[in-house]
């Protein structure tokens, strides 16, 4: 035990009167033999003077507050740690349970749902382990909940009877928020709202909050963004600071600022992009060389010249990470002044830019390259349609304007073959996906959905991009290898597809790409090729550079949109400070160390994942609104994911899913094969697999829950009798929470409503006992709503994040 505070220098700088610091506290109280209460630490430490033991206790109290301490029964201090308690996030379920994701990583915990009663998603808390099952999975039983800021809560506002409750937009959320009279702000019946939890929910209560904003009724148009943003905490408001910063700008580069730079305004450096883009990173231009080979340049936005470090324009940069995409919308990570105007390469005006200008051999090799700053003039504004009809054979697809371009861009086309043929040597993989992209009528909702599929255009920039990414240095983007486990379980997918492939348990990125090739013609290769993804890892930011495995690449960074993410604009103000070493002349470089490289690392791969689920919610929302004008219409479709309580199935054309619950599958038992990916009826023996063609009817839609509900094809007169019969079941027990989003109870003054409505509280009955057959491998489920509910399978981790 040490005898003096090692930083107490620290605390000495920062107050008056110190008390010890947290980590010679957590010294010491982690070497007695046993918990200390109060006195004892007072005496231990040296703290007598009744100003420091004030002091010393709201310490211990913040201490208590982040987890690091706890205060037991006894009165004492102790360690988490040694009396079994572990830290972690509760990720909710929209069925009511949860998970826990430990600090400590390895497998979740398990959170039951009389458990989840005392918390919400999102919170973090103490646990420990109540039981321990088969293949490690663990339940977990809350200790505490640590204290701390919680992000407000959107939802929307419901009002019966004087009785006034908030139900979560967030389906993880799945309890409802009292709001008592008085803190309802102007929020009025079926509103969104924003909130903020005043009291938390309790084993016998609910949790309760007040409404501090109103965003508008429920089903304005645009609401779906408004409340992803805030959902997901995504900035959207530019600081006064910011603004100031901004207020000089105009849309023309200056003249000084253009000194000392390269011109390439002479080069034909042309823009690729979609026709709705606004903003331009990267233009691109390359010539043959006599010896063979080419020399490619791929001019890139110099945002760091106008973004200096620390600047208030920077802070915000990186609070926000990288512009977010909405299907209708888009949230810049700089404003417009910058992203549409000084920092997008616009055609015919001069811009400021980083170059990468390099070589590459016949072969397809990166053979040399430099990197310098310009000033450049793009010579046009071209769409990925156009080129690629260009390359298609249509030799008037640029019009008579761009006509003097034609052979650019074919020989830009010769170099992307190389390259491709180079990329299939290492063995990339290359996954070919349809997406999906919304066409908005006036009123910003849906008209139709039509399918994005990627030409030449598209991989020729890709290909150019990632030879600029792989010579760039920094903060690196990494693809770490595949877990074994994941797949192995594919490869038995792929048995049960009557694939057999005999797969390394540590496979090379060319075998995997080679794998990928021989399964291209097959028709079930979207679905292989989504079992595919899902077995591999998360790419991810970070200074220690392991490689990209889906690239097959030794080396790889973002260099190429430093106006629409924060990681490439690290990586040019890393690269102005090499080339100012040796002896350019630069502007806003700036040499990061490895500790702020590490701390942008995880920053910008968590705004990156923030983004994906915003957007993610948001095109759900979208999805639902437009299948609503749709039910009972019959689509064709695919299975594309088999649970232990249904089927969900991707509908052709429309690249939406939904789900057949296993209510709706006829009038038998159904058993879940998890290797198998499906489920078999225990009389008739019918099986539905993961990849079957399958006809689907909408039965429903529901916007709160993010749900279309499917039955199969044209339902027979048993089907429906059943499906009554069990949608009856499941009514009879639903809250006053989800007859009130029904609209089953009437607004005040609206019809008669017999009696008060039930108050919105914790159940008062016993709890039931766990069903024990529930526990086994190979769930047994009957095709009605009275058949036990199921402990959630394997995938039901991934749903509760989604």
């Amino acid at each position: 035990m040490p005898k003096k505070d090692p930083y107490l220098d620290r605390e000495q700088q920062k107050y008056d009167n110190p008390v010890p610091s947290r980590e010679f506290i957590l010294d010491h109280i982690s070497n007695r033999t046993k918990p200390a209460n109060f006195a004892d630490l007072c005496g231990e430490l040296n703290v007598f003077e009744e100003e420091r033991q004030i002091a010393l206790k709201r310490r211990l109290r913040a201490m208590e507050r982040d987890g690091q301490l706890l205060f037991n029964k006894l009165k004492c201090y102790c360690i988490p740690d040694k009396v079994g308690l572990v830290k972690g996030k509760v990720i909710g379920h929209r069925e009511g349970f949860g998970f826990l994701e430990l600090d400590e990583g390895g497998k979740d915990w398990f959170i039951p749902k009389h458990q989840m009663e005392q918390v919400l998603h999102g919170d973090r808390v103490l646990a420990k382990p109540a039981s321990f099952g088969k293949n490690g999975k663990c339940d977990a039983r809350i200790v505490r909940v640590l204290e701390g800021d919680r992000a407000p809560i959107i939802g929307r506002f419901f009002r019966e009877h004087g009785m006034a409750v908030v139900v979560a937009e967030d389906p993880r959320i799945s309890q409802d928020i009292m709001i008592l009279p008085g803190f309802e702000g102007d929020a009025k019946h079926n509103q969104m709202v924003q909130i903020e939890i005043t009291q938390r929910p309790s084993k016998r209560m609910n949790a309760l909050g007040k409404v501090i904003d109103v965003l508008g009724e429920h089903m304005a148009p645009g609401m779906e963004i408004e409340v992803a943003l805030r959902n997901h905490d995504i900035p959207n408001q530019w600081p006064k600071d910011l603004e100031q910063q901004i207020a000089g700008l105009t849309d023309e580069v200056l003249e000084k600022d253009k000194e000392g730079r390269i011109d390439l305004r002479h080069l034909p450096l042309v823009t690729i992009d979609g026709e709705d883009a606004r903003d331009f990173d990267d233009a691109v231009f390359c010539e043959a060389k006599k010896s063979g080979g080419w020399r490619l340049w791929v001019a890139i936005a110099d945002v760091s010249h106008y973004v200096s470090k620390n600047s208030p324009l920077d802070r915000e940069a990186i609070q926000r990470g990288n512009s977010v995409y909405f299907p209708s919308e888009v949230i810049p990570m700089l404003p417009k002044v910058l992203s549409n105007g000084l920092c997008s390469l616009n055609p015919k005006v001069d811009r400021l830019c980083m170059v990468a200008e390099m070589t590459v051999s016949q072969t397809g090799k990166l053979s040399g390259y430099r990197f310098y700053q310009a000033v450049m003039n793009s010579h046009a504004r071209l769409t990925y349609t156009k080129v690629g009809e260009l390359l298609g054979g249509d030799e008037n697809a640029l019009g008579e304007e761009n006509a003097a371009l034609v052979p650019h861009i074919r020989e830009l086309h010769l170099m992307y073959k190389t390259l491709k043929a180079a990329r299939l040597e290492r063995g990339a993989i290359e996954f070919e996906t349809k997406e999906p992209k919304f066409i908005f009528n006036a009123q910003r909702k849906i008209e139709s959905i039509v399918a994005l599929s990627r030409n030449d255009a598209h991989k020729l920039i890709e290909e150019c991009m990632i030879l600029a990414n792989v010579a760039a240095p920094a903060l690196y983007r990494v693809h770490d290898e595949p877990d074994p486990e994941k797949l192995m379980n594919f490869s038995q997918f792929l048995g049960e597809l009557g694939i057999e492939v005999t797969m390394p348990q540590e496979p090379t990125p060319k075998e995997v790409g080679e794998l990928f090739d021989r399964l291209e013609k097959r028709p079930e290769i979207e679905l292989i090729q989504t079992m595919l993804l899902r077995s591999m890892k998360q790419a991810v930011y970070q200074a220690d550079n392991i490689g990209h495995f889906g690239l097959a690449l030794s080396a790889y960074a973002h260099f190429t949109s430093p106006i629409r993410r924060y990681p490439d604009l690290v990586v040019h103000r890393a690269i102005k400070a090499v080339i100012k070493e040796q002896g350019q002349k630069t502007s806003g470089e700036y040499a990061y160390i490895q500790d702020e490289v590490d701390q942008l690392g995880e920053q910008c791969s968590m705004t990156e994942r923030r983004a994906d689920d915003a957007t993610r919610e948001v095109a759900d929302w979208l999805k639902c609104e437009f299948m609503q004008d749709r039910v009972g219409e019959v689509f064709s479709g695919v299975i594309s994911s088999v649970t232990n309580f249904g089927l969900f199935v991707r509908l052709n054309d429309l690249y939406i899913d939904g789900m057949v619950h296993v209510t709706s599958l006829g009038n038998d038992y159904y058993h879940f094969d998890a290797k198998k990916h499906c489920l078999i009826g225990e009389n008739s023996r019918k099986v539905f697999r993961m990849g079957d063609a399958i006809d689907v009817q909408v039965a429903s839609v529901s916007l709160d829950d993010r749900r279309i509900n499917l039955t199969l094809g044209e339902e027979t007169g048993q089907d429906r009798y059943s499906r009554r019969r069990a949608q009856k079941a499941v009514n009879e027990a639903t809250s006053v929470r989800d007859q009130l989003r029904a609209g089953a109870i009437p607004e005040k003054g609206k019809g008669k409503g017999k009696g008060k409505p039930k108050p919105v509280g914790k159940s008062s009955g016993k709890p039931t006992k766990k069903n024990k057959a529930g526990k086994k491998s190979a769930s047994k489920t009957k095709s009605k709503a009275s058949a036990a509910k199921k402990r959630p399978g394997k995938n039901a981790r991934k749903r509760a994040k989604s």
